[in-house]
């Protein structure tokens, strides 16, 4: 079961520690709840691990389960209800003239009531500890070896796994057959296709070939989407625009907004003369193809759709479609290239047994090696357990992550090859056995964390600051002496990915993960297991019409929203609702007003709506996380101040008036709200501590607000544990020495964003919310950003945003001595700026973006640019050459060109790159190869 019952003594022992006044006449009762809770906890790990042999013992710890959220709910209740009281009293301050008895006759019945219900907690508590005799489960309890640890530990070096997912076995001649499919000279549009059971590699072998140099160079353009069974065209659409339409911020926001058919138009038109790769991951449903193959034209000879799918059907119905409109528009003889329907699918095959002890041992040892420690005894076991896994890759490597934690004996081998047999015996799913194995084996504290994958949809991408905000809100993080929960948080996912149950989907330049995912067996796994937990539900797994008693729901489908969502807002237990879709119509506000008063996580989805969040959201004085998503305007009500616990809040890219009062919030984290503007009213108001300023908020640990009157002052400067700070606005008038003074003082800085830029409006911030019509924007003007100092002490700052006049120091020791990646935006730099950033001894990657430099020469001098693996240039309008010299950026492998309108040509110097991978626009650089091999022949 997942870990409730450590999740709620921590909580409980942190209100007793906070809150010693709070209790009052039941404080007894609950230390007393609190200390038995204590002592279950003991028992729980290894009951955990016994329940799946023992039915007397699933109950027992079904029964923990039931009287730990029986508890948290009266301790919750409690909470609000004495929030209310206080409210009731600082309203009604005719009560403080009154004797100090009435406010304490008011509190008595619900005292006597709580005094009621803790007592009988405490005794059903009781009565299940005393169970262990009466029913012989001590005895069973103490037999339990389990070999897991609840420890999680510490993974310093976080550049990544020993085996990435691309070190694979056995599909070296997989990849050389699929290429080649894609790379025939077809006359037309084509539908390639993977086929195959799930867990056997669909995803691998057709990333190694999407990313296979060969294939890049051989189309114009390249995209790969994520389809899965909860398929969206529109979202497909968008995917495949973002990948190949070298968007601007407008254009992405433009785009993000259209429908489905607008949307298809767009990209139609843009692919109509390009030769192109669209990559369409895990489909489902021979609907897909149906519902977007009028958007991918047949004009370009060579072009490929390339699907990965378990079912050939779908393959099959895709080709057929091609062949049948062929019949229809073509004569006879285009139709011969695809006569052969087979030519166009590839079967997967299973692993042969030595391809899948290959694979064992990579995932079991990584890059340290079998010298000396694979014995002849592990290797028979070894061997068993490859047999065991039927040749399933995705089985094989999780059971190898789950070796590369143990000690590497016999009999502990032994001993999980012993596991997988009895998970074998329950059912037929092979894989899905060999999973919940691991699953089980995890340290008893990751569970929670495993399962919570469970809530995102199938397939996403899923950003690792979110996940780690919804861990932490969660309470799922345990304390590990003074170190930041974030920091746990991301040992705990790292250990997930060691152990392969997660993969990585993207990286940061310094190596962390930013994003990941899980593969949709492991999710199935994951929901499976978390409703036998009582953990969470996920929309697509529940039957509507008869809701639950659930404590977390996560909602994928729109049509639930529009039926019955009223009917789970009717759940007083309901402690997480989180969307993935659009958001909460304003009716359904008043459901969660009357019942679902103990929400921890709401996470409101996408709103392309103006939305009002009503004064009752500061009803929910649980609230660690709130989230809103979209481009429009919230209005948010002065209640939100009630929220004291709250410790994310984002409002992404909606524009909002945010009340002062959120500086009263000293538990928030997370403050993003990048068109967010705090009212200056805070200068006059007063809390206990003092007057209210930004200083207030120590623990923040990311900041993305709206420049203004907050920033007056050194309240920024104390924000020391502060890691990524975004000030995205006018500027200028705070742009003092005491700002940069600021600035110098947040050391822990890992990402620093500063655009100056002045967006003139018809109407003012504040008129707007009073109005219903936003003006366009008439001129924006760009501001010089001076009085920048030295980034010498930021030893953990590896990534700097600058956006607005300014002029480089030549001083090396100016800059942040880790920086990784440099942007620059309307810097509007007259000197050749690569003379001073190609001595910058880490930088990988450069991004030199619109009229960030205007001159029309750029020099890459010989040895510059050691580290640089990525560069780009975007809209340098002036720009007419670049000069790569022999021996510079000898480490790049991406260059991208884009809107640089007088540069007619790349430079012969990036012939020398050996490590280049990627170049754009790829016409160019075919022309530059051309005239290369012109003058090769001419001179031979």
């Amino acid at each position: 079961m997942a870990d409730t019952v450590s999740i709620f003594v921590e909580k409980l022992s942190n209100l007793i520690l906070q809150e010693a006044s709070l209790f009052g006449e039941v404080e007894g009762e609950v230390k007393l709840l609190r200390d038995e809770l204590k002592w279950m906890r003991l028992f729980l790990k290894d009951a955990d691990s016994q329940c799946l042999h023992d039915e007397r013992i699933k109950l027992w710890v079904e029964q923990i389960q039931n009287v730990t959220h029986n508890a948290e709910d009266v301790i919750d209740e409690f909470i609000l209800h004495m929030d209310r009281r206080q409210l009731r009293l600082n309203t009604l301050k005719f009560l403080k003239c009154l004797p100090t008895c009435v406010g304490f006759v008011d509190k008595l019945p619900f005292i006597h009531d709580m005094d009621g219900r803790l007592k009988e907690i405490n005794v059903r508590i009781e009565r299940i500890m005393a169970n262990r005799s009466k029913y012989g489960l001590e005895a069973l309890l103490a037999s339990s070896s389990s070999s897991t640890t609840d420890q999680v530990v510490a993974h310093k070096e976080k550049r990544g796994p020993d085996v990435e997912e691309s070190d694979v076995v056995g599909i070296e001649d997989g990849i050389e057959a699929v290429k080649q499919i894609l790379m025939k000279g077809e006359r037309r549009r084509a539908v390639v296709s993977i086929v195959g059971m799930g867990g056997l590699g669909k995803t691998t072998l057709a990333k190694k070939v999407y990313n296979h140099d060969d294939v890049q160079q051989h189309f114009d353009c390249c995209a790969w989407v994520y389809v899965s069974q909860e398929f969206r065209a529109r979202e497909i659409l968008l995917g495949i625009a973002y990948s190949v339409m070298h968007l601007s911020d407008e254009k992405k926001k433009k785009v993000k907004e259209m429908g489905k058919a607008d949307l298809g138009r767009e990209v139609c038109g843009y692919l109509e003369e390009k030769k192109y790769l669209i990559v369409m991951d895990d489909v489902w449903s021979s609907e897909v193809w149906s519902n977007l193959r009028s958007y991918l034209p047949e004009a370009k000879e060579g072009s490929k759709v390339f699907i990965t799918t378990r079912n050939e059907e779908i393959a099959l119905h895709a080709i057929s479609q091609e062949n049948i409109a062929r019949t229809v528009l073509n004569s006879e003889d285009e139709i011969v290239e695809h006569a052969n329907s087979q030519a166009l699918i590839y079967r997967l095959r299973t692993m042969t047994e030595d391809e899948g002890w290959e694979l064992l041992l990579k995932r079991t040892f990584g890059n340290r090696g079998t010298s000396g420690v694979l014995t002849s005894e592990l290797e028979i076991v070894g061997k068993k357990i490859v047999a065991k896994c039927k040749g399933l890759p995705l089985a094989i490597v999780v059971v190898g992550g789950l070796l590369s934690t143990k000690e590497k004996t016999k009999s502990l081998w032994e001993k999980v090859f012993t596991s997988i047999e009895w998970h074998l015996s329950q059912g037929p799913e092979s894989c899905i056995g060999i999973l919940a194995l691991s699953y089980n084996d995890l340290p008893y504290s990751l569970k929670s964390c495993f399962l919570y994958f469970g809530i995102f949809p199938e397939d996403s991408e899923i950003k690792t600051s979110k996940l780690i905000q919804l861990w932490l809100a969660e309470g799922f993080i345990q304390r590990r002496g003074k170190e930041p929960f974030e920091d746990i948080a991301e040992d705990y996912l790292y250990e997930l990915i060691h152990r392969s149950m997660i993969q990585v989907a993207k990286r940061e330049v310094d190596g962390r993960v930013k994003s990941c995912r899980i593969h949709d067996l492991l999710r199935d796994l994951a929901i499976s297991e978390a409703r036998d937990a009582g953990l969470f539900e996920v929309d697509e797994m529940i039957d509507v019409r008869f809701p639950t008693s659930i404590r977390r729901l996560s909602i994928h489908r729109h049509d639930l929203i529009q039926g019955n969502i009223s009917q789970h807002l009717r759940n007083s237990h309901l402690r997480s609702l989180i969307f993935f879709t659009e958001t909460l119509e304003r009716k359904s506000w008043r459901f969660l007003q009357e019942h679902v008063k103990l929400l921890t996580i709401l996470d409101l989805g996408s709103t392309d709506e103006e939305i009002i969040i009503p004064e009752v959201i500061g009803e929910l004085v649980h609230l660690k996380f709130l989230h809103i998503r979209g481009f429009v305007r919230v209005i948010l009500p002065a209640s939100i101040d009630r929220l004291v616990n709250l410790q994310s809040f984002d409002l992404g890219h909606n524009r909002s008036y945010i009340p002062h009062t959120i500086l009263k919030l000293q538990e928030l984290r997370y403050l993003n709200c990048c068109r967010g503007e705090i009212s200056s009213e805070f200068k006059l108001s007063k809390c206990a501590n003092g007057y209210l300023s930004i200083k207030k908020l120590t623990n923040l640990q990311a900041l993305d607000l709206l420049p203004g009157s907050w920033l007056e002052g050194d309240g920024l400067g104390k924000l020391t544990q502060l890691k990524k700070l975004t000030l995205y606005g006018w500027l200028n008038p705070y742009m003092k020495k005491g700002f940069f003074e600021c600035i110098a003082n947040l050391t822990a800085l890992q990402t620093l964003h500063l655009r100056n830029s002045r967006v003139f409006e018809t109407k003012t911030l504040l008129n707007h919310l009073r109005s219903k019509v936003w003006k366009e924007k008439v001129v924006e003007e760009r501001r010089l950003i001076p009085g920048l100092m030295s980034f010498s002490h930021h030893t953990n700052l590896y990534k700097v945003i600058l956006s607005g006049q300014l002029e480089l120091p030549e001083e090396i020791e100016f800059y942040p001595p880790n920086l990784l990646k440099l942007s620059l935006e309307d810097c509007e730099i007259q000197n050749d700026p690569m003379f001073i950033l190609e001595k910058l001894p880490n930088l990988r990657v450069l991004r030199l973006l619109r009229s960030s430099y205007v001159g029309d020469k750029l020099t890459c001098s010989s040895s510059g640019f050691p580290q640089l693996q990525s560069l780009e240039l975007y809209r340098l309008r002036i720009l007419r050459e670049l000069i790569i010299e022999e021996g510079a950026m000898h480490r790049l492998r991406t260059l991208n060109v884009l809107g640089c309108t007088k540069m007619k040509k790349l430079p012969r110097g990036l012939l020398q790159l050996k490590h280049l991978e990627k170049v754009e626009p790829k016409s160019m650089f075919d022309k530059l190869i051309e005239q290369v091999e012109e003058t090769v022949g001419e001179e031979e």
